[in-house]
């Protein structure tokens, strides 16, 4: 049986949430007049809502906000603000990606030509922005890029850690959830994955590695790569050691793992 590997975006193919997309949302509002920015501690707070748009949303009901800026009244008016303003944060991150100023993480590219070499579908299940999930991914695996299949954005209206985006994912894939698995970096993607019946490796990234990962068969500090970075193994449930980097092998026995999990 065929067997899909769906990766998040943001903190899984790139370390993009500081230096992307942070700094985006700071340079749109700049950009815009609006005296507002987020520092690294409030955007992390942030994260834990899925979406940028929603993280944005979230600040209609930010008292220190409100007291900064004036928002239009009604809620069209304020959905077409929050618009306008995803529209450019978007615009710039990929000016930033498209910059080369942040690299992808260890291991992406080479476990992705593995497992294509191997006849399994990659994908990526993101809540970003599909123009911004496409620049990262080009960013973190170059011409392989075409390979993958881009789940990104709104296509599902209850973003993550809804099990939505999975769930359409793995139909549009045509591959049942036991025979996949969801790379991500986040307690919210673990949750969304999880929910979906879809076994999970966490690669912890700037922002997370104090979040809980119970869910999860592996987690680790990185994909790793051999003669590079090495993969640092911080919780194993899978009943198998892993080496230096995480290969195909591992991802097979993360998958067998789970079926067998009470």
């Amino acid at each position: 049986m065929q067997q899909g590997l769906i990766f998040d975006c943001d903190g899984v193919l790139a370390d993009t949430e500081l230096h992307g997309h942070l700094a985006a949302f700071n340079l749109m509002w700049q950009k815009f007049g609006v005296p507002w920015r987020w520092s690294s501690a409030q955007y992390s707070e942030k994260l834990k809502i899925g979406g940028g748009k929603e993280r944005m949303a979230s600040l209609f009901r930010d008292p220190d906000f409100l007291r900064t800026v004036k928002i239009p009244e009604s809620e069209e008016e304020r959905g077409a603000l929050i618009l306008s303003w995803h529209n450019e944060k978007t615009a710039i991150f990929e000016e930033i990606i498209a910059g080369g100023r942040i690299p992808p993480r260890a291991g992406i590219e080479r476990l992705s030509q593995e497992a294509l070499s191997a006849g399994w579908q990659l994908a990526v299940a993101s809540t970003s922005a599909r123009p911004a999930v496409a620049a990262v991914l080009r960013l973190a695996v170059g011409e392989l890029a075409s390979e993958f299949s881009i789940f990104a954005g709104d296509v599902v209206r209850a973003k993550k850690p809804a099990p939505d985006l999975y769930l359409f994912a793995i139909e549009h894939l045509g591959i049942p959830a036991s025979e996949c698995i969801a790379i991500e970096d986040s307690r919210n993607g673990l949750l969304s994955a999880h929910a979906a019946r879809i076994p999970v490796l966490i690669t912890v990234s700037e922002f997370t590695r104090e979040e809980e990962f119970d869910e999860a068969q592996l987690v680790v500090t990185s994909l790793g790569d051999p003669q590079a970075e090495k993969s640092e193994v911080l919780a194993n449930r899978m009943g198998r050691e892993v080496g230096d980097f995480v290969g195909l092998s591992d991802l097979k026995a993360v998958i067998e793992s789970a079926g067998v999990s009470p």
